[in-house]
């Protein structure tokens, strides 16, 4: 269960559930790190770029999406949505963690669906829950496993968690076993994963949502670090004002209908329009969206 190759483990929200049952499925880890550089970036790396093309996919005889294409290009992108708009869904197709039925999605290249291998260096996500990805019992194992899938000997992957390790200020963290950790230790564990594998995207779904003020901050900071390319969905508008740009992915209120792309564009005009067009849907009396 923990040897290495090109497919990765995925834990799914019920693998610890009563029994200590484990469900595993080879979807590919759902935690790949970017590399750490104190230069910052207004655009993404040449080269980079996430293409969603012609995406279809289905789930229950529903349409989730049925012809969509995105092309991201920018340094910093927010993505935001009401609930059930197709984020979600979306950020596991770019991480290749979830196949379209039609339709191609590729990260700097690289067709994440079909390049396993290729994907690991490629793209990286973090999910809201930290247990949805940490699969091994103590930090050290859990931040070896991305780099050994990756091929790089024990020796080089233990030093380079190693100064990881002290670059965040928990030297001892090693050994210890990942379950006495807070849920913002966690965090910090996922994302250091991420961190040590060095994609060039890395796609953030709502990560840092129900952690405290400080917390976000701190982890925030750590991101930035990093000169990947940012993907990042969440409800927070204020953290996404900065943004070079922003998406939002819509759905048909009430409908059963696939989700859309209705605006991409700079952070401020994109936000704006979406804040007001939630304002206006908050004040009414129609439930049927939520």
């Amino acid at each position: 269960m923990h040897g290495g190759g090109w497919g990765a483990l995925y834990l799914d929200a019920w693998s610890f559930g009563p029994g200590a049952k484990k469900r595993l499925a080879w979807a590919g880890k759902s935690r790949y790190l970017a590399g750490m550089t104190d230069q910052s970036k207004s655009d993404a790396r040449s080269g980079d770029a996430v293409c969603l093309n012609g995406i279809v996919l289905e789930r229950g005889g529903t349409a989730l999406f049925d012809g969509l294409d995105i092309d991201m290009r920018a340094r910093r992108i927010g993505i935001v949505g009401r609930n059930g708009a197709g984020k979600s869904q979306m950020a596991r197709l770019i991480a290749g963690l979830t196949a379209p039925d039609t339709g191609k999605v590729t990260v700097c290249g690289v067709d994440v669906a079909k390049d396993r291998k290729g994907a690991l260096g490629a793209v990286g996500i973090l999910f809201q829950n930290p247990d949805h990805q940490i699969i091994f019992p103590t930090v050290e194992e859990e931040l070896l496993f991305g780099l050994r899938a990756q091929r790089v000997a024990k020796s080089e992957a233990l030093a380079k968690i190693s100064v990881m390790l002290e670059t965040v200020g928990h030297g001892d963290w090693g050994p210890r076993a990942v379950h006495t950790l807070s849920g913002g230790q966690r965090h910090l564990v996922c994302l250091m994963s991420v961190l040590l594998m060095r994609p060039k995207v890395i796609v953030l779904d709502e990560p840092f949502a129900g952690l405290d003020l400080g917390a976000r901050l701190r982890l925030a900071r750590l991101l930035e670090r990093s000169d990947a390319m940012i993907l990042h969905i969440s409800h927070d508008l204020e953290a996404l004002e900065s943004y070079d740009e922003v998406l939002w992915i819509d759905r048909p209120a009430g409908a059963h209908e696939p989700a859309y792309l209705r605006a991409q564009g700079p952070a401020k005009e994109v936000l704006t329009a979406y804040r007001g067009e939630m304002e206006k849907r908050g004040g009414g009396n129609d439930f049927t969206d939520l």
